[in-house]
């Protein structure tokens, strides 16, 4: 799904009421994928969060402004292994007025150490999902979606050594994946937190899952989100969850 946002007086990328995000140089665009995942994932009471596979660093900055209005201090690390993706993330975490609590990195996940006293509250992914691999003439977006680049057995038993005890891992997945990504999860001790059946027109089956994941026994929270109503204007349940990101909102 493409974001459909007010034009920008910025080219290259959108502008939210409290941060640009250019992704001219990115393998993965500004998605409603992402603002829905960025906007819906719950805030960690350990104010340390973990974005893999950053991109522009669009989680990264959304999740900074959530967590802003709080003076509590906080931190973001965001990483890639594309040196194009991590320097425009760069630029446009410098940009924003949350550049000291960000810190964006040029690292593979799979080697990535922050230590154990940096632990996080909150790891969250908008993860490759095309198990079988396809044809891009785009090499850069195919390693940004491909899960041959980041299998997603290895991406929650990396996750597991990086979460605090409380600690929730949210990501976002086509329902077909899901289902297979739910599957491995449980057999794996994971507890299903939150889940959120996406539907991009009303009336239609669900596209997308919003997942939270943790470690602990609890019962699941349930919903649903609609994007657009029958007249193709967005919901006002969508409109509720990004009013504070989209223009026009």
């Amino acid at each position: 799904m493409t974001a459909s946002i007010t034009s920008p007086p910025r080219r290259g990328g959108f502008t939210f009421k409290q941060f640009f995000v250019g992704h001219d140089r990115c393998g993965m665009k500004v998605s409603t994928d992402g603002i829905l995942l960025g906007a819906w994932a719950p805030l960690p009471t350990t104010r340390r969060i973990l974005d893999i596979g950053t991109g522009s660093g669009l989680l990264a900055l959304m999740l900074a402004q959530r967590l802003s209005p709080d003076d509590a201090p906080f931190k973001i690390d965001a990483i890639d292994i594309d040196p194009d993706a991590v320097s425009q993330a760069q630029e446009n975490c410098d940009a924003s007025p949350w550049c000291h609590n960000l810190t964006v990195w040029l690292q593979d996940f799979l080697s990535w150490e922050p230590g154990p006293e940096n632990k996080y509250g909150l790891v969250i992914c908008n993860p490759p999902y095309f198990q079988h691999g396809k044809s891009y003439r785009d090499a850069q977006r195919e390693k940004a979606r491909d899960s041959r680049v980041l299998d997603h057995q290895v991406l929650l038993q990396r996750v597991e050594k990086l979460l605090t005890d409380e600690g929730l891992f949210s990501l976002i997945l086509p329902v077909k994946e899901a289902e297979h990504f739910i599957d491995y999860a449980q057999r794996s001790g994971w507890m299903l937190a939150q889940r959120c059946w996406i539907q991009e027109h009303e009336g239609m089956s669900a596209k997308r899952l919003l997942l939270t994941w943790c470690l602990g026994s609890r019962s699941v929270e349930e919903s649903r989100l609609v994007i657009r109503n029958q007249q193709g204007d967005y919901s006002r349940e969508f409109q509720s969850l990004t009013k504070e990101f989209y223009l026009g909102h």
